[in-house]
């Protein structure tokens, strides 16, 4: 899957932020990946799960932008942002599964009493002493 994904991707170089030697006003290492979601081959299901989430990488215009700038190399910025997409969309792809509301046993139901009478008795017992 992931390689129907790089086809869909754009790369740009931009500059890295932050402090640099000499080097850092020739070279541009960071890298800018944008992803549009519409137009991908992802399943609808998972576009509309990757629009949904509250995510500050994704525009209102439904395109993911990532920003890896932790290395000085190009190629390893380009392979951490393609990591982060695809934790994102691996994120939007997992569903969990339906809860099944259970009852409680008759135990629970005993042990919740008892703690309940328990705390009756105590707080009953706090009245004024009569004298």
């Amino acid at each position: 899957m992931l390689s129907k994904i790089i086809r869909e991707v754009e790369f740009s170089a931009v500059r890295s932020q932050g402090p640099g030697g000499q080097n850092v006003n020739k070279v541009s290492s960071a890298v800018h990946l944008r992803f549009d979601i519409q137009r991908s081959s992802l399943p609808q299901a998972v576009k509309e799960r990757l629009l949904q989430l509250q995510d500050q990488r994704i525009t209102r215009d439904g395109v993911v932008v990532i920003k890896a700038q932790s290395s000085r190399s190009r190629d390893q910025n380009k392979a951490e942002a393609l990591q982060r997409l695809e934790a994102l969309i691996a994120e939007a792809t997992f569903t969990h599964p339906p809860r099944r509301p259970t009852k409680p046993t008759f135990a629970s139901k005993q042990r919740r009493l008892e703690g309940k009478s328990l705390r009756s008795s105590i707080k009953s017992s706090r009245g004024k002493v009569m004298s």
